[in-house]
């Protein structure tokens, strides 16, 4: 199969955001082939990252919505806005939802998203077809876009305000069904060659440790 070529969205995981105007035609989902996993030398990272390509910072505010039983948290799935705001002050507003996982270890799911002009006229829509926020926070994102092992990854660089002390790298491709394995095994490699081991990757979600610290 052909290789994914643009830029991957983010999850719960994730603060990945697609190039501006672009929209997946979701005939088939496109899966987010991803691993997390806790940084312990950020500046030693961001050095070998910036190595490989020129960095873009971003706040994100992410909103993320379900249904009053909390169906889609107990199903897997995820429904989420976000407002991106990169550091020249541009900015984006995107809607995603997210199916439940095709890869038990990674999390990897099939997504679909769409950019969006107002993000309260989006939570205003949500809210009137049933579902509830139930979580939002901000995180802090430094993205390196580059090509690797046959694959265009993205890299991100993450810290949330609320989890302080901490922080994570996300790395990802975009795959067909049928490529995630080799997609990940990519994946795997190349945070192998930054210095992170698989005894540094985490499934833990930032709303599950968000919501955790604040009790």
């Amino acid at each position: 199969m052909g290789r994914y070529t643009g830029a991957s969205a983010g999850s719960s995981k994730s603060c990945a955001v697609p190039p501006a105007g672009s929209f997946r035609v979701p005939t088939v989902a496109t899966i987010e082939a991803e691993l997390k996993a806790v940084v312990r030398d950020p500046d030693r990272l961001n050095r070998l990252l910036a190595n490989r390509a020129d960095s873009i910072r971003s706040t994100y505010a992410d909103r993320y919505f379900d249904f009053p039983d909390r169906r889609f948290t107990e199903q897997g799935r995820e429904l989420r806005v976000r407002t991106v705001t990169d550091d020249t002050g541009e900015r984006r507003v995107l809607l995603t939802y997210k199916e439940p996982a095709v890869d038990d270890d990674s999390g990897s799911k099939p997504e679909h998203e769409t950019t969006a002009a107002e993000a309260d006229v989006l939570v205003t829509v949500l809210t009137t077809l049933g579902v509830e926020e139930v979580i939002s926070f901000e995180k802090r994102c430094v993205n390196y876009r580059f090509s690797a092992r046959g694959w265009e990854l993205l890299a991100t660089v993450v810290t949330v305000p609320e989890l302080a002390g901490k922080t994570f790298i996300e790395l990802e491709t975009a795959a067909h069904p049928d490529d995630v394995d080799a997609a990940l095994r990519a994946v795997k490699a190349v945070l192998g060659e930054l210095g992170i081991g698989p005894g540094d990757y985490t499934r833990e979600a930032y709303t599950d440790a968000v919501a955790a610290q604040r009790g």
